[in-house]
């Protein structure tokens, strides 16, 4: 099979089967898959640090995620092309759920760690168990904007410390900014060196990725640029320690060269209240994330994809990781990206990314007592940069204050509460602001013209002398019953006080009655038989027909003024509309202009 996209049949049995045919390993494709995994590979290490980083923990956890996590995802999942792993979206929600313990209770804070990817990776596998995964789809993209501007702010402002040299200072309960005040301030004087291999390495990464895309080269310019900057400050002497055992800048410390090995973390009951919160968002925004990312992936390959198998595979994944020193991990959006365009073809180029990250880990895991904690906060004021799509950003704010609302609110939310919590507030005020604009309930008035046209009423148009002809539209759910007992009563006074005796109610665009509007409908009909006034539903849709029929309307109401709406050119509100010219013709008082022929409605 070749890289590029092939065209699928639109049937999903035969894409499946297509797939599957297209599908047959051999050299080559295994060739393709070991490129692509040594190039993720390359990409995963300086990442893998740089995310236990700035989730507060130990940089081999984020190394040991880059393999364990990376592994049973590839093996267990759907996609073809999904890297799992440490991600900067979930480092984040980490490291605001180990937020209240303190910077020096490193131990203690580990091993909640290992409690929380345990969690998480529960939770993931209970949604998938219940195919509750579709719940993904209620966090909507200003959510996810405004989290991702949130949570980039929060990755820049957690590394102003380590790239002025400075010592973090306060503790976990307090706000990022407070700390960030208090780092300032108590950490000690700025360190001129540290601050220069901080912005030596965002200026590098941003030179070595102008020239990848310029040329198309592997994206390799964070690895290349934490060699190179690393590199320098041991050349310089300042990742070197001294006669006293200090070096002259912070450096991320001695990754030990061995795998992550089986560990049953020592945790106290507390934290399981204390982490719930925090795992429950994890948990639905680590699926969100590589869902999204699988599927755009697959819009590209037509790689015909199963969600619930991929929320599977990442609930095992981060449940496995918890049992071996794993930072939670996620779907990557940049990890996955290299390795679809490096060329991978099947699940097996994940597979030789944990195997090559393993590799690299026991042959050169001395060399990190050498890389400055400034370089890699350099890299991450990179990263933060990168998460933000400014242009995705600038449209959904034009598009609607509905839109821009959500994004600031979630955004500032997650600066001023937690990361963790911002995206639950940015769903309840979506659902919040949705109710209202879901409950409004549209009823219009229809005319019959001189020519037999029923259409909307509009200015100039007379009313109708002998009939009520209203048209409703939405939801009759119970937001929408204030709106639908004003519409109905309103058209039976009107009838009470002109002396009409006939009312056609059009239902065709309601949708999802439930039990209030129902019992408004049931009202309004038996308030019209007291008032001597005929009511007929007009375009009446299967769920409202069920409905009335398990409510027994037809012990008490005439089956035969309920008009189903049929798929056919005589459509039911033309059927009730002669149904009602009919009776009026009929009653000698009726006009004699009512016709009962040759009527149209129009649209």
């Amino acid at each position: 099979m070749t890289g590029s996209a092939r065209p699928f049949p639109a049937s999903p049995a035969t894409r499946q089967s297509a797939w599957r045919s297209a599908l047959r390993y051999d050299a080559g494709t295994a060739r393709r898959d070991v490129l692509a995994g040594l190039t993720v590979a390359a990409i995963s290490l300086p990442q893998g640090m740089a995310y236990a980083l700035l989730a507060g923990v130990d940089p081999r956890y984020g190394l040991y995620s880059a393999i364990v996590v990376t592994l049973i995802a590839s093996i267990l999942g759907s996609s073809s092309h999904l890297i799992n792993g440490p991600t900067s979206a979930i480092s984040l929600l980490v490291f605001s759920a180990l937020s209240h313990f303190d910077p020096d209770a490193r131990a203690q804070a580990a091993e909640a760690m290992f409690l929380l990817g345990v969690m998480v990776g529960a939770i993931q596998i209970l949604i998938a168990v219940f195919r509750l995964g579709d719940l993904t789809r209620y966090i909507s993209e200003s959510v996810i904007l405004g989290f991702m501007a949130g949570a980039s702010a929060l990755l820049a402002i957690s590394q102003i410390g380590n790239a002025f040299g400075l010592r973090n200072r306060g503790h976990g309960d307090q706000n990022v900014l407070v700390r960030l005040w208090l780092t300032l301030n108590e950490g000690g004087p700025i360190s001129g060196k540290a601050l220069t291999l901080s912005l030596g390495a965002v200026t590098l990464a941003v030179l070595l990725r102008m020239v990848i895309r310029r040329y198309r080269l592997p994206q390799l310019d964070m690895l290349a640029t934490l060699i190179v900057i690393a590199g320098f400050a041991w050349f310089a002497g300042w990742s070197v320690a001294g006669a006293d055992g200090k070096t002259a800048v912070g450096v991320a410390g001695v990754v030990p060269a061995s795998l992550p090995s089986f560990h049953i973390a020592d945790i106290r009951l507390s934290w399981v209240s204390d982490l719930g919160s925090s795992a429950l968002a994890i948990a639905f925004m680590g699926l969100l994330e590589a869902l999204a990312i699988a599927k755009s992936i697959a819009h590209k390959t037509r790689q015909p994809l199963d969600y619930n198998r991929q929320c599977l595979a990442e609930g095992a994944a981060n449940l496995a990781g918890g049992f071996f020193h794993c930072l939670p991990g996620s779907g990557s959006l940049s990890r996955s990206a290299i390795n679809f365009q490096a060329g991978a073809v099947t699940r097996f180029s994940g597979v030789v990314v944990a195997l090559a990250v393993a590799a690299a880990l026991l042959a050169l895991a001395p060399l990190t007592q050498f890389i400055p904690k400034a370089a890699l906060a350099g890299l991450l004021f990179v990263t933060a940069a990168r998460l933000i799509d400014v242009s995705r950003l600038r449209y959904t704010v034009r598009a609607s204050g509905f839109d821009a609302g959500l994004v600031v609110v979630t955004a500032l939310s997650a600066l001023a509460i937690g990361v963790e919590f911002s995206i639950l507030i940015g769903v309840a005020l979506s659902i919040l602001l949705f109710v209202p604009r879901a409950a409004k309930l549209k009823a219009s008035e229809l005319v019959v013209t001189q020519e037999g046209v029923v259409r909307e009423r509009v200015k100039g148009d007379p009313p109708s002398p002998s009939v009520i002809l209203i048209d409703l539209q939405g939801e009759l759910f119970f937001g929408a019953a204030p709106d639908l007992d004003r519409a109905l009563n309103d058209a039976l006074q009107r009838a009470r006080f002109q002396g009409m005796g006939q009312i056609v109610v059009r239902l065709k665009r309601v949708r999802h009655p439930d039990v209030v509007c129902l019992e408004v409908v049931e009202q309004f009909l038996r308030d019209a038989e007291e008032a001597d006034v005929t009511v007929r539903l007009a375009g009446a849709q299967p769920d409202f027909l069920a409905a009335i029929a398990r409510l027994r309307f037809t012990e008490w109401y005439p089956s035969e003024r309920v008009f189903p709406e049929e798929d056919d050119r005589d459509s039911a509100t033309l059927k009730a509309v002669r149904q009602t010219y009919a009776t009026l013709a009929a009653d000698e008082s009726a006009p004699a202009r009512c016709r009962t022929t040759d009527l149209y409605y129009l649209v």
